[in-house]
């Protein structure tokens, strides 16, 4: 449509392009963005400003949370780097400070009594026993009720000549003091001796309730009667095994030759029940 070219009015006016400051007082005053301002007026520069994303809500806490994760993930490379450096030997001067510690509260030894001994012991013997107990209950399932232990036992026994046993006239001496005639209290066999450190468990078997029944109250002295049992299983096994005779053998020959060394010639040496 033609018009007139002396006019210099416009014959509509459009909206302009909101500047800084009117981006400012609209923000103030609608909390909202409006519809008037063209789609891509907002500076993109501007993270803030009107539809641009906001720092805070859930963006924050993520970022914390990724922050927490780094520093847990850095300590845990830290001690792992620590340790491995430490195994290798390259800093044998590092001292590991998640070292495994123990603490010793036990109270010092008492002193209950002395013995004084005169025995001679003449032999040893080493036993090593199997014991399989089982404890049950009639007409309850093993699974629920059970204890059955496998142990091995080894332990030690000693057979003696108890010379405080020997009465006057035990010792007889010829005329010419060429021969000599000793009478000894027979070999007695020591209490058996049961060596922790080559006895183990092998293999042991509990029910559920026995189970349960440990996290209430654990017995100690559970393997008590294990211990036992191989105990009396040693000792029978050394009366057996001819280590009585043995002692009275080795003890004849320390006598002879100790008798030999003092002059004498002939040398008895006989056994007496004690």
């Amino acid at each position: 449509m033609a018009r007139d070219a002396g006019s210099n009015e416009p014959t509509r006016e459009f909206p302009g392009y909101p500047t800084g400051d009117d981006l400012k007082v609209r923000s103030t005053a609608t909390p909202e963005w409006t519809t008037d301002t063209p789609e891509g007026t907002g500076d993109p520069a501007d993270p803030a400003g009107p539809g641009g994303p906001t720092t805070g809500g859930t963006g924050g806490g993520g970022g914390a949370a990724r922050g927490l994760l780094l520093l847990l993930g850095a300590a845990a490379l830290a001690v792992i780097v620590l340790l491995g450096i430490q195994a290798t030997g390259i800093l044998p001067e590092f001292r590991n400070p998640f070292a495994k510690e123990q603490t010793d509260r036990s109270q010092p030894p008492l002193l209950k009594s002395i013995q004084d001994l005169s025995r001679y012991v003449a032999a040893e013997g080493n036993f090593q026993v199997v014991v399989d107990t089982q404890n049950d209950r009639r007409n309850v399932p093993d699974f629920l009720l059970n204890e059955r232990t496998l142990f091995v036992g080894a332990g030690s026994v000693e057979a003696y000549v108890d010379f405080t046993k020997i009465g006057d006239g035990a010792i007889v001496q010829s005329a010419d003091g060429k021969s000599v005639e000793i009478k000894l209290p027979a070999p007695q066999l020591g209490e058996t001796n049961l060596d922790m450190e080559k006895s183990y468990v092998f293999a042991e078997q509990r029910g559920l309730l026995n189970r349960l029944g440990d996290l209430v109250g654990n017995d100690p002295n559970r393997q008590q009667q294990v211990y036992q049992l191989a105990e009396e299983r040693i000792t029978a096994a050394a009366r057996d095994s001819g280590l009585s005779a043995r002692a009275e053998e080795n003890t004849r020959k320390m006598l002879e030759g100790l008798l030999r060394s003092l002059g004498y010639q002939q040398i008895t040496v006989t056994y007496v029940a004690p």
